[in-house]
């Protein structure tokens, strides 16, 4: 059965060890709107029952590439005070980062607002050097309350954070990469082969070991070193532990 056949703002594909959701709007530049976000929610609930490596990016619109150029202002405009606080943006990019196994995002051309948001709630993030990256919200007399305003200064620091953050900074691709916003770029055409062999890199390894190391890695400052030992007393009784390193030691033996 195919992964959300009815989608109206997602291009899906399934396979064994990853998932591939291209933003679809191209008409409005990928802008996430409602129908967006019901639609990831739907993606995230069946990657929480069936864990899989994620790739997210943008279909292509007619002036090229694209991620998302943010929140779709046309329903941004109409929110008022509940809307905020119901958490509409926030809930699912947080929820997309709490996913178990990796997120890697693949972004080409504005990666804005909201779009940045959810580019910051990705594992990795990949780009070309189209991209123009940045949180123009307080421009638009709101902020990016959907994950920038701690994220951002995890991923890049303070001063840099504040620069997008406070006085509407867009980075382009070479800034991007220089903050380590970006872990690398590629030609357009490359871009979605890039991210398919970081997901091969990633689907190497032991799926469970992986989703130890994420969920352990976020955790806070004190809740070290304790979980980490919780985590590893796991996978040194898995199978995949004693087969991986019995082969392991065989491969070495033969040289």
């Amino acid at each position: 059965m195919s992964l959300l056949p009815d989608a109206k703002t997602l291009l899906i594909e399934d396979s064994p060890d990853r998932v591939v959701v291209r933003l679809n709007r191209p008409e409005v530049r990928n802008a996430i709107d409602q129908q967006m976000i019901d639609e990831l929610h739907q993606v995230c609930a069946f990657l929480e029952s069936n864990p899989k490596i994620l790739i997210l990016t943008g279909a292509q619109t007619d002036k090229g590439g694209v991620f998302a150029s943010g929140a779709d202002i046309g329903q941004l405009r109409d929110r008022g005070r509940e809307d905020a606080l119901a958490g509409i943006n926030i809930k699912l990019f947080i929820r997309i980062a709490e996913l178990k196994m990796p997120v890697i995002a693949a972004l080409d051309g504005f990666v804005l607002g909201g779009g940045a948001e959810l580019a910051f709630a990705a594992d990795f993030r990949i780009g070309t050097p189209s991209i123009r990256i940045g949180n123009p919200e307080t421009s638009l007399g709101i902020m990016a309350a959907a994950g920038a305003s701690w994220r951002l200064r995890e991923l890049v620091g303070e001063p840099l954070a504040k620069e997008i953050l406070l006085a509407g900074r867009v980075l382009n691709a070479e800034e991007a990469l220089a903050a380590r916003l970006v872990s690398s770029l590629h030609d357009p055409a490359e871009l979605l082969p890039a991210a398919h062999a970081l997901a091969e890199r990633i689907a190497a390894q032991d799926p469970l070991a992986v989703q130890y190391t994420k969920a352990v890695f976020h955790l806070p400052r004190q809740a070290h070193p304790e979980a980490d030992m919780q985590a590893q007393a796991v996978l040194f009784e898995s199978a995949a532990k004693y087969r991986r390193m019995t082969a392991f030691l065989e491969k070495k033996a033969k040289k």
